[in-house]
């Protein structure tokens, strides 16, 4: 079985491949000051979850934004499971190109999705992964990751509005009953909400003009993408393994 490891700044993506499919697919809360024996006890609990032994696990690959976790991870996958694991980068054999401007800066996860694209629907693609920040990752008519865009998660968006203003407090990051908000907390809503789904379609559609494909297909990931599936028109589908699937499709790559 893989244990696949997708560390980022707001969650933890865990991911158990039978061979078959996705046995287990777990987020934990992302804990920078954690020690390789308390995520030890994370990986137990997650294991039990699917009635799997530590010793059932052959291999390990993981990508990490959190350098301070990447080592904590690689300790924990050779002292408890007695395995090397492979670890994502601009220097891993991804089977496709990395056409951007310096390639060992590039997101392990960002690498993973655009591996992703590749083998699920083909090229030209672009992944929107709502995360702590929502991540436009492109990969072009040639089969190139070619970069992308990083803007603020709704969430920090939602946080900075809130720290900043003293009588403004947290609200659902959910659609209000309308646009024009007739109290303050839909008027929150309206702007958080409703300001952010025109962010993404308008960064959508520039990207898919710069393309020139009218074949480019728009794949959804991360923890919020489920929240923005029905509202934004430019969404194909959503996939909530998207980053665990390149993890998997770059393993057997290099096994």
């Amino acid at each position: 079985m893989l244990l696949a490891i997708d560390i980022g700044n707001t969650n933890i993506h865990l991911g158990l491949w039978d061979g078959g499919g996705w046995r287990l697919s777990w987020r934990a809360r992302t804990v920078a000051a954690k020690m390789t024996d308390e995520y030890a006890v994370l990986l137990r609990n997650f294991l039990n979850s699917a009635e799997v032994e530590l010793g059932a696990v052959t291999a390990v690959c993981m990508s990490s934004v959190v350098p301070a976790l990447t080592a904590t991870f690689q300790d924990l996958a050779r002292r408890y499971l007695g395995l090397e694991p492979l670890n994502v980068s601009g220097r891993t054999k991804l089977g496709i190109g990395v056409a951007i401007d310096m390639p060992e800066q590039a997101g392990a996860d960002r690498l993973c999705n655009a591996v992703a694209l590749s083998r699920t629907v083909g090229a030209p693609a672009v992944c929107v992964d709502f995360g702590t920040s929502t991540n436009f990752d492109v990969l072009s008519a040639e089969n190139d990751y070619i970069g992308g865009v990083i803007a603020p998660g709704i969430g920090l968006a939602h946080d900075a509005l809130v720290s900043r203003a003293a009588q403004l407090h947290k609200v659902e990051l959910a659609p209000p009953p309308a646009p024009i908000g007739r109290n303050t907390i839909h008027a929150m809503q309206s702007g958080i909400f409703w300001g952010y789904v025109g962010l993404v379609e308008a960064l959508l559609l520039r990207i898919v003009a710069q393309l020139d494909s009218a074949a480019t297909t728009v794949i959804a990931t991360g923890g919020l993408a489920r929240v923005f599936e029905e509202h934004i028109r430019l969404i194909d589908a959503v996939a909530p393994e998207l980053t665990l699937d390149g993890l998997r499709w770059i393993h057997e790559l290099n096994s």
